[in-house]
C-alpha cells in the first residue's frame, strides 16, 4: 500500500447558486398566506424594511435601484466608540451625548420631515384585528370531557381511573389501550372489574359512543342512547339494528342484503329499514368535539373575463402581504460621515438584502402573471366550456412559450390556487396527462374522470355498471381505455365497485 500526494488538474462545470437566486426561488415557490408570513418575518428582522401605508409617498429606492449609494467605503469613518458617560465626566463623553439627538433623528423618525398623523379613534391595528377575528382553537376532545366528568357525582377512586380513561382517549373517541394496562397505570394500580367500572360511567357523560374499543361498540352504545324526555332507555338485544351490528358489519359494508336477510330471518324492506337506521349513527363520535377545521384557500391569481378587450385579464393578488419600501432615514444614515465604519457596514448590509427581497417578490409577482397568460393561452377551452374541456399540457410547454426552465414552472404553480369563472383550482391541475381518442384528438385524463363519473351518476342503481361494462361504453365514445385503467380512476373519484353501489 502506498500513500502519497500529488496535484491534479481537472476541468468541470458546475452551478453555483447565489443567495440572490436561492432566495427568489425560495419567494417564487411560496403561496400567498405564506409570503406574507415571510415578509412579516423580514420585517421584524430587518430594521431598514418599512411597510408603506395606503396612499402615502415615500420615495424608497424600488427593484433594481442602484446599490453603489450604499456602500459602506463612500462615507469617511470615524472610529467606533462607546456612548457612555464615565463618573470621570469627560467633555468628549457629553459633547457626543448632546450630539445623540440629532443623530437618533434618523434612526427613529421614520417619517421623514413630513407630519405626523395622529391616530384617530377608529385606528386599528392589522395584526390585533386579524387576531381577534381568528376563529378559537375549541376545546379538545380530552378537555371537554374531563370538564363533564369533573361534575359527575362518583367516588374519588372512579373519578381518577375515569380521568385515566379520558386522558387516553384517542381523536375519533375510542379507547385503544386495553384496560389491562391502563388499570397498570393507575395509582395504586386498578383492577379490571374497577376499569370496567369507569369506563362504563365516562360512556354515559360524553356524546354517545365515546368510550368505544370498537366500530361495533360503538354503534351499539348509539343504539342504547336513544333519548326519551332526558332518560336514556335499551333496545331489546334481538333488535334488528342490534343483530345486524352484531353478527353482520362485515355483510353490511359488502352491502350483501340478501345474505343478511336470509341469514337474520327478516323481509328485505325490514332489513333496509334497520340498515337506514344504522347509517345515522356515527362511527367516530369523538370528530364532532373537535372537527378539523380545512385551512381556507386563498387564491394567489384572478382571472376574470374583460368585455371590453374580449379577453380574460390576470391580477396578481397581494392578500395580506404589504408594501415595502427601504427607510430614507437609513439610507441617509449609511452616508453620513460621522457614523462609524462598522454601523455602516451593518445598515448597508441591511439595506442590500432589503432590496433583494423587494426584487424577489416582485419577480415572483412577473414570473407568476407569465406563466397564468400562457396557462390561459393553452387552456382556453376549460376557460370558455368547463372543467370537461380541459386539454392535457406539460409543463415543458409553457415553458418553452415563456421563455423558463421547466423547474421554475413547477416552483411558479405549487401550491398556489387560481379563483378563474369555473371556480377555485389549484394551477397544478391545470397541467395533465392525456390519451389519444379514436379521431386523434388528445383527451386529458381530467376529462376521462368527468365522464366516468357521469356514467356511474347515469347508471341505473338495481343494476350499477361494471368496470367491463364502463370500458365498453366509453370505448365506444372513442376512449380505448384498459379496465384496470378504469377501477384506478373510480377509487381516485371515492366510487365504490359495482356490488357496493347496488341498490336492493
Amino acid at each position: 500500500m502506498r500513500f502519497d500526494a500529488h496535484l491534479q488538474q481537472r476541468l468541470e462545470q458546475r452551478m453555483i447558486l447565489a443567495p440572490r437566486m436561492i432566495q427568489a426561488m425560495e419567494i417564487l415557490q411560496l403561496p400567498l398566506q405564506a409570503l406574507q408570513e415571510r415578509i412579516e418575518q423580514e420585517l421584524i428582522a430587518n430594521p431598514v424594511l418599512e411597510i408603506r401605508a395606503d396612499g402615502g409617498d415615500e420615495a424608497g429606492p424600488g427593484p433594481g435601484a442602484d446599490e453603489d449609494e450604499v456602500s459602506p467605503d463612500s462615507p469617511v469613518a470615524e472610529p467606533e466608540q462607546e456612548l457612555v458617560v464615565r463618573s470621570s465626566g469627560s467633555p468628549d463623553d457629553f459633547r457626543r451625548l448632546s450630539n445623540l439627538a440629532d443623530r437618533g433623528g434618523d434612526f427613529f423618525d421614520f417619517e421623514d420631515d413630513r407630519p405626523r398623523r395622529p391616530r384617530a379613534a377608529d385606528d386599528v391595528d392589522p395584526k390585533a384585528e386579524a387576531m381577534q377575528n381568528a376563529p378559537d382553537a375549541g376545546d379538545t376532545l380530552q378537555q371537554h370531557m374531563l370538564g363533564q366528568w369533573r361534575l359527575e357525582d362518583v367516588p374519588p377512586r372512579i373519578l381518577a381511573l375515569g380521568e385515566l380513561v379520558i386522558r387516553n382517549l384517542n381523536d375519533n373517541g375510542y379507547v385503544r389501550v386495553p384496560l389491562e394496562d391502563l388499570g397498570r397505570e393507575a395509582d395504586p394500580p386498578a383492577a379490571l372489574a374497577e376499569m370496567e367500572q369507569a369506563l362504563a360511567r365516562v360512556q354515559r357523560v360524553g356524546p354517545p359512543g365515546v368510550g368505544a374499543r370498537s366500530v361495533e361498540e360503538c354503534l351499539l352504545l348509539q343504539l342504547a342512547a336513544v333519548r326519551d324526555s332526558g332518560d336514556r332507555r335499551t333496545l331489546p338485544e334481538d333488535a334488528l339494528e342490534v343483530r345486524i351490528i352484531r353478527r353482520h358489519l362485515v355483510d353490511l359494508s359488502a352491502n350483501r342484503y340478501p345474505q343478511m336477510a336470509k341469514a337474520l330471518g327478516a323481509s328485505m324492506e325490514e332489513v333496509k329499514q334497520a340498515v337506514e337506521r344504522i347509517r345515522h349513527l356515527n362511527p367516530k363520535p369523538g370528530a364532532a368535539i373537535n372537527p378539523r377545521r380545512t385551512p381556507p384557500i386563498v387564491p394567489d391569481v384572478r382571472i376574470v373575463w374583460d368585455d371590453e378587450a374580449g379577453q380574460y385579464r390576470v391580477t396578481i393578488e397581494r392578500g395580506g402581504a404589504p408594501e415595502l419600501y427601504i427607510s430614507r432615514a437609513y439610507r441617509r444614515l449609511v452616508k453620513q460621515r460621522d457614523v462609524d465604519r462598522k454601523t455602516r457596514e451593518f445598515v448597508a448590509n441591511n439595506i442590500r438584502l432589503a432590496r433583494w427581497l423587494m426584487d424577489a417578490v416582485e419577480q415572483r409577482r412577473d414570473t407568476l402573471r407569465r406563466v397564468v397568460e400562457s396557462i390561459i393561452k393553452f387552456q382556453r377551452p376549460f376557460f370558455d366550456e368547463g372543467p370537461e374541456h380541459v386539454r392535457p399540457l406539460r409543463m415543458q410547454v409553457v415553458a418553452d412559450d415563456v421563455g423558463l426552465h421547466v423547474a421554475t414552472i413547477s416552483r411558479a404553480v405549487a401550491d398556489k390556487y387560481a379563483d378563474t369563472p369555473r371556480g377555485i383550482y389549484a394551477l397544478r391541475d391545470f397541467f395533465t396527462g392525456g390519451t389519444q381518442a379514436a379521431d386523434g384528438q388528445e383527451v386529458s385524463w381530467d376529462r376521462v374522470r368527468v365522464r366516468l363519473k357521469a356514467l356511474i351518476d347515469a347508471e341505473d342503481k338495481a343494476a350499477p355498471l361494471s368496470d367491463e361494462q364502463l370500458v365498453e361504453m366509453l370505448k365506444g365514445e372513442g376512449l380505448d381505455l384498459a379496465r384496470r385503467t378504469v377501477a384506478k380512476y373510480r377509487e381516485e373519484l371515492n366510487i365504490p365497485s359495482s356490488r357496493r353501489r347496488r341498490q336492493y
